[in-house]
Order: structure tokens, then sequence, then C-alpha cells
């Protein structure tokens, strides 16, 4: 059970890509499980009337530590993959890039990035007033620029909002991500073995959270796993 940011680290250091919290679809593991012992369980305690009271302990734990692993450097959170808040372990981390199509912004998109480039990172409010843009399109924007693995959560700002704000920095530079990355085939090899890591079994669909056909995802399972034919679909399964 993971009861410490440094436990938190070092379970996402060994699995290498994780989500926060569990995503049906997704094969791969949560924190939210290693915090609270199983995917399911109560998030928050509720007065007689079902109204909020407070976190329960554990989602107390996890709703700071998501931001308190990338501000301490800990682990690059985001929504990389499956379009959810994910953790990467930081060795992981070029490794993710190398395998990803680059992505080029464009628009109010390559304005924040433009933003970020000049003033350090920056949270929603914030480039709502130095874009001078509507919420939606900077959350939709950012959002995107996230999947694109060019923007990362670097830390909680707490003035402003109840909740605080959470800043959003360039990848490359919070992970200083070096240029000269992994091989792109050597990549996507090494992120489907976390996958069948995860899983020991795993469909060509499994690994569609990392943004891969499942034609491209099909030849990397090949290199690296067995696979068999079951009821019109293919499974692969660890060698």
């Amino acid at each position: 059970m993971v009861r410490t940011l440094r436990q938190a680290a070092a379970w996402i250091d060994e699995v290498g890509l994780a989500l926060v919290f569990p995503k049906a679809d997704v094969v791969l593991p949560s924190l939210w499980e290693q915090v609270n012992g199983s995917p399911a369980g109560n998030w928050a305690v509720r007065d007689d009337e079902g109204g909020f009271v407070r976190w329960t302990e554990e989602m107390g734990f996890l709703w700071q530590a998501k931001d308190d692993l990338p501000a301490q450097g800990l682990a690059c959170v985001g929504k990389h993959v499956a379009r959810v808040a994910a953790c990467i372990a930081p060795r992981l981390v070029p490794t993710v890039v190398a395998a990803a199509e680059p992505y080029e912004p464009e628009g109010i998109e390559l304005e924040i990035v433009d933003a970020v480039t000049r003033l350090g990172p920056l949270t929603g409010p914030e480039l709502r007033e130095a874009l001078d843009a509507a919420k939606k399109d900077v959350d939709k924007a950012v959002a995107v620029l996230h999947r694109g693995l060019v923007l990362t959560n670097s830390h909680l700002v707490a003035e402003g909002a109840a909740w605080g704000a959470l800043a959003h920095d360039l990848l490359r530079r919070k992970w200083k991500v070096a240029n000269r990355l992994p091989a792109r085939d050597a990549a996507r090899r090494e992120l489907a073995l976390v996958f069948l890591a995860a899983a020991e079994e795993v469909t060509a669909a499994d690994l569609r959270p990392l943004g891969w056909s499942r034609n491209e995802a099909a030849a990397v399972l090949d290199e690296v796993a067995q696979g068999r034919d079951a009821e019109g679909f293919r499974i692969w399964a660890r060698r």
C-alpha cells in the first residue's frame, strides 16, 4: 500500500506508466488502487443526506500527491495517456516522447506554447489573461497540448481558486528531455512491454491509449510478444 509521496514515486518508477485513477477500458494500473487497496471504494465522507463532508483519507492523500509528484520532480503527471491524468516515471519520459508522433501546435495552441516559453509555467487563468481568450478555448487547447506531449503539469498554485490552479510547463523543459531521443521503434517496443507487464495478455486495442493505430500496435506486439488468434481477434502474451 502506498502511504507516502516517496512510496508513490517508487511505485511509479517500478511500473513505468500508470493512470492516476482507474479507467475501465485501460489495462494500465492506477495509483488510486495502490493508495486505496482496490479500484473501488468510497472517495468521500458524506452526511446523512448524502452531502459532501470531506475526502476520505486515501482520496485526500492522492488528491494532493498527484500535484506534489510533478512539483517535486518525482513523476511526470498530465493528460498524456488515454485522455486522463497519467503518471510517467522520469526514466521513461524520453521513451514516451520518442514513441509518439511529433505534434506541431497551431493557432491558440501555438500562442499558449509561446506564452509558457516566455513567461514560465502558467495556470489556466493566467493563460486566459495572457491570451485574452475564453476558458473553453484555453482548456481545450491545453488538453490537446498534453496529449501531444508538449505541455505537462508543473505545480499547484494556491491563489485564485478554492482548489488551487494547476500550472502547465513545457514537457521538455520540466523534464529536461534531451534532443537525442531513443529510436522510435525501440521506444515503442519498450512501451509495449510496459503494457504487457501490466496485463500479461493484451490486444492491439489495449495499446490505443498511446495514440497508435491497431496496425501499428499489432506490428510492435509481434516483435516483443507471442501472439495467438482467439475468436476473430489476436491476443499477445509475454514470451
